[in-house]
């Protein structure tokens, strides 16, 4: 008998009887998508990186043989497996390997570290850790060795692009090598075939403030996010499809690399935000959709020798994640001649999307209307009253491709989940009378840097270890470029003396990533508090952006 994984939360009975039967849920497996694309188009280019092209059928073989090697080492159905990769296409073998088993992915951003990586390991009580030897400078064997110290459930290392001779190593490669596509293989990886209302998938997330938090998502319920998006913006088999970002970030992996397998398209994923690369890389794949965060359209924007490359092949773009400024949509429809698609979405499931007969201005000003049929999206006040059309108040969802909880985190359900099931996403919008959706602010206590999600509670958490901080806030700073950058403001301890130098070094002796790291920090005498004696970050926001105006004001009066 079907029973959801211990700690996730199921949907409501009500709920997934009516998803089902009005066809929101497919019944499909995440690995049923792979298996699908194969059959269907078993010699075409699905997945590309800086040095590899790779085929649907031998996406699937190598996912098989690993999936096969993944049993063998004793990982079973409902273990979880951290994948720790860049946008190499080994990430496809990992991830469609454990949906063959029934294991469950946990997704990580190459820039976690042993902070991050333990607090969600331990959440997780994860057995493997799928991860590059070295990555770009960063040698990924000691942050291993750290963390398994603190977590020594992490039997199995599986690295990729190299060998380790330590124990409990094994390298990805000679698990595809050794493992074969015989009858019996295929046969015992048919009877792990998961339920599809199981648990498929975790991403972690800030959640509202603190810690990462790890959102659960359901095969059904990704295959209809995933599904009705790529329907939405058009997305088709013969895209080829660029993503930039990380694929463990949601957008990436969503509306990239999981719509590229449900369309039938082709994957490019690059590795380097370099702009030059950027434009050879759509020059030499033909690249018709790019799929990427408000900022990195804007650095291509930017990019001074442009005007150089052919960019002609580029017919669509999906941004969310950011603000996309009305400056910016322009200059995508204009400039490039390429249609935006501006939209709004979360590791939670919530995906609205422009669409092709949207004009410019509506473009600018929303983020669409949510993709699947399926959602509820409202608008409530305070007290969780409904709001009429075109008033602003927290928006909340919910429906088929939404998420139902966080990962053994009750008190935190408890908060962002009303009586109704409900999500309070936390964002302040408004709906107009047509079902389009203008955000308009944030409840959160989070900073948006160029689409990365960086939790101010977690650097404050770090800052207030140091032994010479009596206070600390973090706040965004407004940036031009990244949408918002990491401001700390600090009060230092009586006779103490702090540098921007010395607290970023502390935070590296702490082992913060690299998002971590505030860009600017502050140094006050006294900390400004509200009348319920808590910090008074509006003010301290307040001080920043009067900070910067006078700093370009300065800039811009002649010598």
């Amino acid at each position: 008998m079907f029973q959801l994984l211990e700690g996730a939360t199921p949907y409501r009975e009500a709920d997934a009887e009516e998803y089902t039967r009005s066809g929101w849920w497919s019944g499909l497996t995440l690995g049923d998508l792979l298996d699908l694309a194969a059959d269907l188009h078993p010699n075409r280019v699905g997945f590309v990186d800086t040095g590899n092209r790779v085929t649907y059928r031998e996406a699937r073989e190598r996912a098989d043989r690993l999936a096969i090697g993944l049993l063998g080492l004793g990982i079973k159905p409902l273990d979880r497996v951290m994948i720790q990769l860049p946008n190499w296409t080994e990430f496809v073998y990992a991830y469609f390997a454990c949906q063959k088993i029934g294991a469950i992915p946990v997704m990580l951003i190459d820039r976690y570290r042993q902070y991050e990586i333990e607090h969600l390991a331990e959440i997780t009580e994860a057995v493997a850790w799928i991860v590059p030897v070295r990555y770009g400078k960063t040698d990924f064997v000691p942050i291993v060795q750290d963390v398994r110290r603190q977590c020594p459930h992490i039997a199995h290392v599986i690295t990729v692009r190299g060998e380790v001779d330590l124990p409990g190593f094994m390298s990805l490669e000679r698990l595809i090598a050794e493992n074969e596509r015989s009858e019996a293989n295929l046969a015992l990886l048919a009877a792990q075939r998961p339920d599809p209302d199981q648990i498929a998938h975790m991403g972690p997330t800030g959640g509202t403030t603190g810690e990462p938090k790890l959102v659960t998502r359901t095969h059904n319920s990704i295959g209809c996010n995933v599904g009705y998006c790529s329907k939405v913006w058009g997305q088709h088999c013969e895209d080829v499809n660029l993503i930039v970002g990380s694929i463990a970030h949601d957008l990436s992996f969503g509306k990239g690399f999981m719509g590229s397998v449900i369309t039938l398209g082709r994957l490019v994923m690059l590795d380097s935000t370099d702009a030059r690369t950027i434009c050879e890389t759509i020059g030499r794949e033909r690249v018709s959709s790019v799929i990427w965060v408000p900022t990195l359209a804007q650095r291509l924007l930017q990019y001074e020798e442009l005007e150089t490359f052919d960019l002609s092949s580029v017919k669509k773009m999906h941004s969310a994640g950011g603000a996309a400024f009305p400056e910016l949509v322009r200059e995508v429809f204009g400039r490039l001649n390429v249609r935006f698609h501006n939209g709004y979405g979360a590791t939670e499931g919530m995906t609205t999307i422009t669409c092709a007969e949207d004009d410019v201005e509506t473009v600018c000003s929303t983020v669409g209307r949510p993709t699947c049929p399926g959602d509820i999206y409202k608008v409530v006040d305070a007290d969780g009253n409904t709001l009429p059309a075109n008033t602003s108040g927290e928006l909340l969802v919910k429906g088929p491709s939404v998420f139902t909880g966080y990962y053994k985190n009750p008190e935190e359900n408890a908060k962002t989940f009303d009586e109704n099931g409900f999500f309070r996403t936390g964002d302040v919008a408004k709906i107009d009378d047509s079902g389009y959706i203008t955000l308009t602010g944030r409840l959160k206590e989070m900073i948006n840097r160029g689409g990365e999600s960086i939790s101010a509670t977690v650097i404050e958490k770090l800052i207030n270890r140091h032994p010479e901080v009596a206070v600390v806030a973090v706040i965004p700073m407004p940036d031009p470029l990244m949408g918002e950058r990491v401001c700390a403001y600090i009060q230092p301890s009586a006779g103490a003396h702090l540098t921007f130098e010395g607290v970023v070094a502390f935070l590296r002796e702490q082992k913060a990533a690299v998002l971590e790291l505030p860009e600017r920090m502050e140094f006050v005498e006294v900390m400004p508090y509200t009348g319920a004696q808590k910090i008074n970050k509006q003010e301290l926001r307040a001080d920043i952006q009067k900070k910067l105006e006078a700093e370009a004001l300065a800039r811009e009066k002649p010598r």
